[in-house]
């Protein structure tokens, strides 16, 4: 492989991102590539801290521009120190979570401007673009379930009504750019996911 390969996974709380990440970059070593596996927020050690504070479920009153800018910074760590210098490598990176996170959250979520987050974000990874990214798609009630069987952070805990207007911006991201979204069921079995991924991603490969 001449070039790297970028990656990302995407979907509500619970829908088993990063699971399939995990999974996804074991069958792809297994195979011969070389893969790096990372998530946001806290991909770095930069990362881990802004990490604590976007999720700490003690913060209760964090403006929404506050967060949008938080999740900026720790993934502009995370493109200078991760994920360009494994692709300028030739590494297939593979990222749970990146900028449609971002969207589908802070403005199909929190209702921010969609231009504002953009910009903010394109300066944050000045024009790196995933190759492809996984939509893992599960009831919502089903993933604040999963998500939250032993704890929940300051996300998770927000209502059901926002997390079905995330779910919402998804969906609308995906039918916008169809060649870069695979849209994947995530109610099946953790295996049966997989192999739906791994269908799914050999046109990139």
């Amino acid at each position: 492989m001449n070039k790297g390969l970028f990656i990302t996974f995407e979907g509500i709380e619970g829908s088993g991102k990063s699971t399939q990440a995990i999974q996804l970059a074991e069958h792809l070593k297994e195979r011969g590539y070389s893969v790096v596996v990372t998530r946001e927020p806290g991909g770095t050690p930069i990362g881990v801290a802004i990490r604590q504070i976007l999720l700490d479920p003690a913060i209760n009153d964090m403006d929404y521009h506050t967060e949008v800018l938080l999740y900026a910074a720790d993934r502009a760590q995370h493109v200078a120190e991760v994920i360009r210098p494994s692709l300028e490598k030739g590494k297939i990176v593979i990222s749970d979570r990146y900028i449609d996170s971002s969207i589908a959250y802070q403005h199909f979520g929190r209702g921010l401007p969609l231009d504002l987050i953009i910009e903010i974000n394109e300066r944050a990874v000045q024009g790196l673009k995933p190759n492809v990214t996984f939509l893992l798609e599960i009831p919502v009630e089903l993933g604040i379930e999963r998500a939250t069987k032993v704890s929940a952070d300051r996300i998770e805990r927000e209502s059901i009504e926002f997390h079905k207007r995330v779910e919402a911006g998804y969906q609308e991201l995906a039918r916008r750019e169809p060649e870069r979204w695979r849209v994947i069921d995530g109610i099946p079995m953790v295996e049966e996911v997989h192999q739906s991924i791994v269908r799914a991603l050999e046109v990139f490969l």
